[in-house]
């Protein structure tokens, strides 16, 4: 059965998805596009090639094409508005912006909606790696969690927790922020979303530094995990997308590929 998508969000991310999806990379349908400036939904739509998707005026336009999955490529404040609606709605819904998450009140409601229909909450890997390892560590007690992000200034120039911060022409890495995740994804809600993926994978919230780096040559993220079992250092240095230098090329392919197995009717785990 072909699976019926559809996208919040026409930027960057859902616009690799749309097209991917157009390609023929992942094995679906997509049903239909919304975005708060339905001029870019309008753009993306009229770049496929395959069949046109709806360009939703509404979530409820969107859903009335009735989805499988609905892909939240848009914002922290698009999971607040709309994610309860989709999950009540039967849809499985997967998640960018997870620093939503952080936010106990919502995902409590999120989950509870999640239970009550069946739909199911996907959250890909995103910039980062080796979050089957935190997961296994977490069954051993995990004890601390530090997250270090390293970006060039024009990824965090408009960042609210870059406000008032003079970037352009810094010669030396400045440290913008220092303190838990639950605070850093508000701060930087496009920027460190990994903090998140990071509190729900091991149980632990994070401690996340945001540093602004000239010397950069691309997205760094450092993670360090203390457990009982053993402690883990992972470095991913990512190239940032083309199309966006806030996102990590990586976070656009790791959407790409959770929504080809979501879609894919193959059992085999490495296809």
């Amino acid at each position: 059965m072909t699976r019926r998508i559809a996208i919040i969000g026409c930027g960057n991310i859902g616009g690799e998805l749309a097209a991917a999806i157009d390609r023929g990379v992942i094995k679906a349908r997509l049903t239909s596009l919304y975005d708060v400036v339905r001029s870019k939904c309008i753009e993306l739509a009229a770049r496929l090639s395959r069949e046109k998707p709806i360009v939703a005026e509404s979530i409820e336009e969107m859903l009335a094409a009735k989805p499988d999955i609905v892909v939240e490529a848009a914002s922290q404040a698009a999971v607040r508005e709309h994610g309860l609606k989709i999950l009540l709605a039967g849809a499985d819904l997967m998640i960018m912006s997870v620093g939503a998450l952080l936010d106990e009140e919502l995902r409590s409601r999120l989950e509870e909606a999640s239970r009550r229909t069946g739909a199911r909450i996907h959250i890909p890997s995103g910039a980062i790696g080796g979050l089957d390892a935190v997961r296994a560590l977490r069954l051993a007690g995990i004890d601390k969690v530090t997250l270090r992000t390293r970006k060039p200034p024009a990824a965090l120039k408009n960042a609210p927790g870059a406000a008032g911060v003079k970037l352009e022409g810094i010669r030396r890495p400045e440290t913008l922020f220092r303190g838990p995740a639950s605070k850093a994804v508000k701060l930087f809600p496009a920027n460190v979303n990994v903090a998140a993926t990071l509190t729900l994978m091991s149980g632990v919230e994070p401690i996340v530094e945001v540093i602004a780096d000239p010397m950069a040559s691309g997205n760094i993220h450092e993670i360090i995990i203390e457990s009982k079992a053993s402690k883990m250092k992972i470095q991913v240095i990512n190239k940032p997308s083309p199309a966006n230098p806030k996102t990590s090329y990586l976070a656009v392919l790791s959407a790409v590929e959770a929504l080809r197995s979501l879609a894919s009717e193959e059992k085999i785990p490495w296809a």
